[in-house]
């Protein structure tokens, strides 16, 4: 006997609300009210083979609204994939279960995406529909030919970060982008008209989406939604009218299911209301295979796909596994020492912005899956290179991205461009704003994304502008953050040598913090071996005798270090420096690495234009330290650095005062 559409999708709900009640704990309201749109989603339209979860040309499925976690893993589960079975479900939110509250990326196949935050979920669909663009230019309908839907609820909405997403995604035309909205009109504090009055198929009509409204409950009206959608020369919005709870007899269409179990009666009731004659976590098989044969179809459209690309040119094919694969391209390297060398014999003197505009140049000539781009900065940040022709919405087969004055979406996009595998995204703004892209950001560490933030402008070194743009509080803020590569180099040489780390590291985000001024060379004997690559080294060792003082400094300061230490030795008292690019890196050595660097039983002096914060550690209790303790000033910033102090000659009296 073969099952109805109402048999399939009340499958999804049944798992959700046990699954939930189990766990005395979760949002079943979500999937309940959403069921009848995923299921004709899933059994008629997703381009997705359960056993096959990582096929390049599959269609994307994005639930930005995350804490309705249970609809994508019963989902999952009813398609067959291997990776996730009943008893994953029974264990739903428990300690060590991969079907965790929010579905996170790597517990399960399947989840193409950490999503809870809301918001985010939309935003890097929009990177997961610009890459299938990109891929498209380069490859062919042939090799990549996809969507990318996303379940969004009015949480997502209401974020702000959604409007730069739909703003964006408009611009660009990315009409393989169908956002199914689930308008229950329930938000946790009750109903949406507390909070809110907007029109929203106006707003994303304003932003050049197409829109359509359906009954959310209605198979056909479904198909249809979603079959024109697919049709359409852009993105899609689909207002699906719901009733949060579907099924629930007395709690159904309030705020009561959105975050909370049903209760053992509201679940019995709704059993009897929907004719649903079975056990907890009891499918019947009938409604099992149903849903396992409609997705079954998709086997075929992937061995014709493996098919094409077997045709490809052996070039092509193995460019396009490369770079799928995440594996850098042969002679990167070679090229990068190459520009170390050369930068060591000039020994040039430039912002590290510029160093890494020089490195940037060199990088992304070689490496051609590196997609650049800045939130309307690039002339400041120095992210574009003659390798990156700029992306528009008609032609993506350029390799920069104008991503306007967004930096909230900038950091998602970027999540999405990477986790859609085939391109390494950089993007640059102003050291600032990594408090507006944090939530991207920290998604960035958690999902393990190669990610590269250029955050330009660091210090008080910025000068002019004031306060308001010098990022004092920046640099603790992202060494705080697990997974998290916060590299500060202190010339062109050091800013080539982390640049190469974050190509590097898959499976670790950086943050690229570099200066507006300029900075003497410091390292001018080359070397093949990244000096960077242990996060701390002793750029200069202390001379006539054994070491009396350690002078520790990142970026700009590792100038104002060794002019201190030019003094100290002067005066007869042995002085190192030590450069500490990126702490994280320095943190993973070993005992007696770090002991060596660091000199035990010697004065320790820190120096950053940052605050203290988090610099005790090497320190120690009785160390000095030359930087920052309150927010900037506007001025000039030679001038700056003097008012504030962070100075050679304050270097010195530290070091001194504790000899």
């Amino acid at each position: 006997m073969t099952a109805t559409h109402n048999e399939m999708a009340n499958a999804i709900r049944f798992l959700s609300v046990d699954a939930v009640q189990a766990a005395n704990s979760g949002h079943p309201g979500m999937p309940m009210g959403m069921a009848d749109v995923a299921t004709v989603l899933f059994t008629k339209y997703m381009k997705f083979d359960p056993h096959h979860t990582k096929w390049a040309d599959r269609d994307r499925f994005v639930l930005s609204a995350g804490h309705g976690s249970m609809l994508i893993y019963s989902l999952l589960y009813l398609s067959g994939v291997e990776d996730i079975n009943l008893e994953d479900l029974k264990n739903f939110r428990q300690m060590g279960s991969k079907t965790a509250g929010h579905p996170e990326y790597g517990h399960v196949d399947g989840i193409e995406a950490t999503a809870g935050p809301l918001g985010q979920g939309i935003t890097m669909s929009v990177g997961m529909a610009m890459a299938e663009k990109m891929q498209n230019a380069r490859y062919g309908d042939d090799i990549a030919d996809h969507y990318t839907y996303v379940i969004a609820g009015d949480g997502c909405l209401m974020e702000g970060i959604s409007q730069e997403a739909i703003s964006m995604a408009g611009h660009l035309k990315l009409n393989k982008l169908i956002v199914l909205w689930d308008d229950n009109e329930i938000c946790i504090d009750g109903n949406t008209n507390l909070t809110l009055s907007d029109d929203q198929c106006a707003r994303f009509e304003a932003s050049q989406w197409d829109t359509q409204k359906i009954d959310g409950h209605n198979p056909a009206e479904i198909e249809a939604a979603i079959e024109k959608a697919r049709k359409s020369d852009k993105p899609s919005l689909i207002a699906c009218k719901t009733t949060i709870g579907y099924g629930a007899p007395t709690k159904a269409g309030t705020h009561d299911t959105h975050g909370a179990p049903l209760g053992e009666e509201e679940i019995k009731g709704m059993r009897e209301g929907l004719g649903w004659h079975y056990g907890e976590f009891e499918i019947p098989q009938n409604i099992l295979e149903a849903w396992r044969a409609a997705m079954a179809r998709n086997s075929a459209d992937r061995e014709a796909w493996e098919g094409r690309l077997n045709g490809l040119d052996d070039a092509t094919k193995a460019e396009f596994n490369r770079t799928y694969s995440g594996e850098l391209p042969a002679g990167w390297m070679d090229a990068l020492n190459a520009f170390k060398k050369e930068m060591a014999e000039e020994a040039p003197k430039l912002a590290t912005r510029q160093a890494s505009g020089k490195t940037l140049a060199v990088l992304t000539e070689a490496i051609p899956e590196m997609i650049g781009g800045s939130a309307d900065l690039t002339g400041s940040v120095n992210t574009k290179t003659p390798s990156t022709a700029s992306i528009l919405n008609t032609d993506f087969s350029g390799r920069y991205i104008h991503y306007g004055v967004r930096e909230h979406a900038m950091s998602a996009v970027m999540n999405g461009l990477a986790l859609h595998g085939g391109f390494i995204p950089y993007a640059g703004t102003f050291a600032v704003f990594a408090n507006y892209m944090m939530g991207g950001v920290r998604l960035s560490a958690l999902m393990e994304q190669r990610a590269i933030y250029v955050l330009t402008h660091d210090s008080i070194g910025l000068g002019e502008d004031g306060p308001t743009h010098q990022p004092v509080e920046t640099l603790p803020m992202l060494r705080s953050l697990p997974n998290f590569n916060t590299m500060r180099p202190c010339d062109v040489v050091e800013t080539a040598e982390c640049w190469a780390i974050a190509l590097q590291n898959e499976k670790t985000p950086t943050g690229m913090i570099l200066t507006r001024q300029g900075l003497s060379p410091q390292r001018t004997t080359h070397t093949d071996e990244n000096l960077c690559a242990k996060g701390a080294y002793v750029l200069a060792e202390a001379e006539g005798g054994d070491r009396k003082v350690t002078l520790m400094a990142t970026g700009s300061e590792v100038e104002i270090a060794m002019a201190a230490r030019e003094t100290l030795q002067g005066e007869g008292v042995p002085t190192a420096v030590v450069s500490m690019p990126c702490w994280e890196l320095f943190d993973a050595q070993d005992d007696a690495y770090k002991a060596s660097v660091l000199g035990e039983g010697t004065v320790k002096v820190g120096v950053e234009a940052s605050m203290r914060f988090g610099w005790d550690q090497y320190l120690g209790p009785d160390g000095g330290f030359v930087g920052m303790s309150s927010f900037g000033a506007s001025a000039p910033a030679g001038e700056l650095f003097k008012h504030f102090g962070i100075t050679a000659e304050n270097v010195v009296a530290e070091a001194k005062a504790r000899l």
